[in-house]
C-alpha cells in the first residue's frame, strides 16, 4: 500500500510518501514556520530538491501544501489522491490508553486529547496535523501510532515510581518511555540478525538509539522490560541538550538561588544542559569531537559523561533482563560515531562483548563485534517512517 506519513509539530510538518511492502520512498519533505510565514522543502529521489515559501497560517495550509507538491505535474508522485492508500500519524504520548497504533475514530482522537498533560507540546500539534489531513481528505483512512505503545509491556516494578501510589491511581505519574516506534523496529531486526525472528522466545536484546534524544530499551522474548526514558522524554542519561536523569535537589537549589520558576528550571533541563550544557559548545557530536580533538576539555569530558552513561544503562538493563544476546546501535550518533561505539562498548569485556575495530570503522557494515564475541553487537538504521506505514497499511487492510 502507498502511504503517507505524517509527523506534525508544533510549527512544523515532516511528511514522507512510501510504499508500506518495499519500503520505497516516492517523495519527502519538510514544512516549517507554520503559523510564522511558511516554507516547503519537498525531495523526491532522482530529481532537484524544490523550496516553495507557502502562507501556512495553519496545519492546514500546510497538508494542503503537501498536496499541492504532490499532485504538481512538474514536482508531483501522484495524480490523484485517490493514490494514498491511507495515512499514518506519529502521535508522542498514548499513556496507557493505547498499546499498540490504531485507527484514528472520535474516541482515538478523545484519548489522545486526554494525553494532552503528558505531552503538552507534541499532542496537540500531532492532533492538529490528523484533523488537518481529515479536512483535506475527507474520508481517507488514518492511523495514530504512539511512540510510547511498544513500552507497555513494561512490568510494574520497571513503570511505577517511588513516590506515593496516588499518583499513579490518580493522575497516572508513571514510565512510559519514548522513541517506542525505533526500538521495536530495531527489536524485529536485531532477532533477524540473531537469526530468532520467529523465535523469539528466551531473547535479551538492548537497543540503543543515540541521537540529540537518546533512550535504551530492554528487550526480552521482543517485549520491553525496561526503559531509559520516563514520565516525558527529559529522563534517562545526558543528550544533546537535554539533562537526563538529575538529583531533584538540583532543582530546588537553583531555583532559590536564581529566583526561577518551575518553566525556567524545566528550559534549563531541556535545552541548556546535556553534552551541550557540559560542554559549552554545542549539542552536535561531530562539533563535541572536532572540539576535543582541537584540546577543548570541556568537550571532551561531555564526550566522556555520555559513554560512560549509556554504558552504565547497559550493564543494568543487562543485569534485569539476566545477561544479553545483543547490543544495537541506531539513530544519528549510534549509526554513524564509531568512536562512540567503541568508547560506550570498551569495559564490557566482563559481559562477553568483544569489539571488532575495523568492522565498526566500516561504514555500512551490520555486525561489529568480533566473531568469538559472546554477545553481539549491531549497527542497523532505525526506519521508523517504515513501521509507521506497515502499521497504517495492517490496520487499513
Amino acid at each position: 500500500m502507498k502511504i503517507l506519513i505524517i509527523n506534525a509539530g508544533s510549527s512544523s510538518l515532516k511528511y514522507q510518501f512510501m510504499d508500506s511492502d518495499t519500503g520505497d520512498v516516492y517523495a519527502k519533505g519538510l514544512c516549517e514556520r507554520i503559523g510564522i510565514d511558511g516554507r516547503l522543502t519537498h525531495k523526491v529521489p532522482g530529481r532537484e530538491n524544490v523550496c516553495r515559501d507557502i502562507p501556512m497560517p495553519t496545519h492546514n495550509e500546510a497538508i494542503t501544501a503537501v498536496l499541492e507538491v504532490m499532485l504538481d505535474p512538474v514536482t508531483g508522485v501522484i495524480s490523484s489522491t485517490d493514490e494514498i492508500d491511507a495515512v499514518g500519524h506519529r502521535v508522542l504520548h498514548g499513556g496507557a490508553e493505547f498499546s499498540e497504533s490504531c485507527v484514528i475514530t472520535d474516541e482515538c482522537i478523545a484519548a489522545i486529547e486526554r494525553c494532552i498533560p503528558f505531552g503538552p507540546l507534541h499532542n496537540p500539534a500531532n492532533l492538529m496535523g490528523i484533523r488537518a489531513c481529515m479536512e483535506a481528505m475527507p474520508g481517507k483512512k488514518q492511523v495514530a501510532v504512539f511512540d510510547t505503545a511498544f513500552h507497555m509491556t513494561m512490568p510494574p516494578r520497571a513503570y511505577i515510581y517511588a513516590i506515593p501510589y496516588e499518583y499513579y491511581e490518580k493522575d497516572g505519574v508513571r514510565r512510559y518511555g519514548f522513541h517506542g516506534t525505533s526500538h521495536r523496529y530495531i527489536a524485529g531486526q536485531a532477532l533477524r540478525a540473531l537469526g530468532r525472528e520467529n523465535n523469539p522466545e528466551g531473547t535479551k536484546v538492548i537497543s540503543c538509539h543515540l541521537g540529540n534524544g537518546s533512550s535504551l530499551a530492554a528487550i526480552v522474548d521482543g517485549k520491553v522490560i525496561d526503559t531509559s526514558m520516563g514520565l516525558g522524554p527529559l529522563a534517562g542519561f545526558p543528550m544533546g541538550t537535554r539533562s537526563g536523569d538529575v538529583d531533584p535537589t538540583i532543582l530546588e537549589y537553583l531555583m532559590g538561588i536564581y529566583g526561577w520558576d518551575i518553566k525556567t528550571m524545566l528550559n534549563v533541563l531541556n535545552k541548556k544542559s546535556g553534552v551541550l550544557g557540559i560542554s559549552g559548545v554545542s549539542s552536535d557530536f561531530r562539533d563535541l569531537t572536532a572540539a576535543a580533538e582541537s584540546g577543548n576539555e570541556r568537550a571532551a569530558l561531555a564526550l566522556e559523561k555520555f559513554a560512560y552513561e549509556v554504558k552504565k544503562y547497559i550493564g543494568s538493563y543487562a543485569a534485569a533482563m539476566g545477561g544479553v544476546d545483543a547490543i544495537v546501535f541506531t539513530a544519528g550518533v549510534g549509526e554513524n560515531d564509531a568512536a562512540m561505539r567503541m568508547r560506550i562498548a570498551s569495559g564490557l569485556e566482563y559481559m562477553g562483548v568483544k569489539m571488532d575495530a575495523e568492522r565498526n570503522a566500516t561504514r555500512g557494515v551490520e555486525e561489529i563485534s568480533a566473531e568469538d564475541s559472546k554477545v553481539k553487537v549491531f549497527v542497523i538504521p532505525t526506519n521508523e517512517e517504515l513501521m509507521i506505514a506497515m502499521d497504517t497499511a495492517e490496520l487499513c487492510k
